[in-house]
């Protein structure tokens, strides 16, 4: 950080360049763009969609769009920002991802877009996804937000989609404070986040490129010229320097926390009143999520003031079941069948963090939980 202060140039620059490519060269995907948070990096992985010329990956407004019942709030604001029909599906208890019966009940001639979200750092079944998409033109989306590092298959999680998104964001796996990552392998799509990233003009563009005509030679020229609705969401020179150094320790870091993942199933796999995430492919594990069981006499009430007692901080389940929250009346929205898991998750739930660095004392005490 002293390095970027000393040379005096803070806005977007040659350590985001620079982190964008480490990025990209880690996760396995051609290209990465830096947002300032993940929530923007969900905005502009939406708006993107909007401005290509390839219809397979188009949307328009009134498309019906998937979402799983149970994620943060600014996976579902850009879809009712744009104008999208979403479309409510079940999670599973266990995995806290898709209910996949429930999503390939929901897919209809109608479904245009299924927006996976890699929960808690768990990847989705991607391989029964993609069976479920089948040969039909649905086009996939990945929130990566919360599962940076983890894998589905040896293949990195927000890289089964046209675009996933990660977050930076300063309680993450990675922190550059704040911070969001978009990465795609379509060129096109690539260069639409450059220009919408920054106003929707074309300073950032190659000369001949797939968003616009050739660019003038004349600087002057070029300086203004507005091709797209966009907006201002770069991110700082202090965050890619932060984010180039981070990703070097990224995969200690996924290894550390996987080690308490496995520590944690040993401790409570078979707990009597608590049901913990289960894995699919090798989670990140973003944090620990405990659900009392169906047959339990457990409260989450007492749940909460035993973890508190303990000195455990705990948190709802992301925002549990989005779709009973008051802003859900603005989006033009349906929920398919009944959200049974999302309501049980929501009132039974809770979820705790997990580090980077030995927690073996703190689950330990877990098995006081009864």
């Amino acid at each position: 950080m002293h390095r970027v202060i000393d040379s005096g140039k803070f806005t977007m620059g040659i350590n985001v360049q620079k982190f964008e490519r480490d990025f990209a060269q880690y996760i396995g995907s051609r290209h990465c763009v830096m947002v300032n948070s993940g929530s923007s990096a969900n905005l502009l992985m939406v708006a993107a969609l909007f401005y290509t010329k390839n219809s397979k990956l188009r949307l328009q407004r009134g498309d019906e769009v998937i979402v799983p019942a149970v994620s943060w709030s600014t996976t579902y604001y850009p879809l009712y920002q744009y104008g999208l029909k979403i479309k409510f599906v079940d999670i599973d208890v266990h995995t806290l991802n898709y209910d996949l019966d429930q999503l390939e009940q929901a897919v209809t001639e109608k479904t245009r877009a299924i927006m996976a979200v890699n929960l808690l750092g768990n990847p989705n079944d991607f391989g029964r996804i993609k069976q479920i998409i089948g040969q039909r033109d649905i086009i996939l989306m990945e929130d990566n937000c919360e599962s940076m590092g983890a894998t589905y298959q040896g293949k990195q999680a927000g890289t089964f989609g046209v675009m996933g998104t990660f977050s930076s964001f300063f309680s993450h796996h990675i922190s550059t404070m704040e911070g969001g990552l978009i990465v795609t392998d379509d060129e096109e799509i690539y260069q639409i986040l450059l220009s919408i990233r920054a106003h929707g003009w074309t300073r950032n563009l190659p000369k001949t490129n797939l968003v616009c005509s050739d660019k003038s030679d004349d600087p002057f020229e070029e300086a203004f010229r507005f091709v797209l609705p966009g907006y201002n969401v770069r991110p700082l020179e202090l965050e890619g320097a932060l984010g180039v150094e981070q990703l070097k320790r990224l995969p200690e870091l996924i290894k550390e926390r996987r080690k308490n993942g496995r520590l944690l199933q040993m401790t409570l796999i078979s707990h009597p009143d608590i049901i913990i995430q289960q894995e699919i492919g090798e989670s990140s594990w973003f944090g620990f999520s405990l659900v009392i069981r169906p047959d339990s006499c457990m409260t989450r009430k007492t749940l909460v003031l035993k973890l508190q007692e303990l000195g455990f901080e705990c948190r709802p389940i992301v925002a549990g079941n989005f779709a009973k929250n008051e802003v859900v009346k603005y989006f033009d929205s349906e929920v398919f069948g009944r959200l049974k898991n999302a309501e049980y998750v929501d009132r039974n739930g809770l979820f705790i963090g997990n580090h980077h660095y030995p927690i073996t004392e703190a689950i330990e005490a877990l098995k006081q939980l009864t």
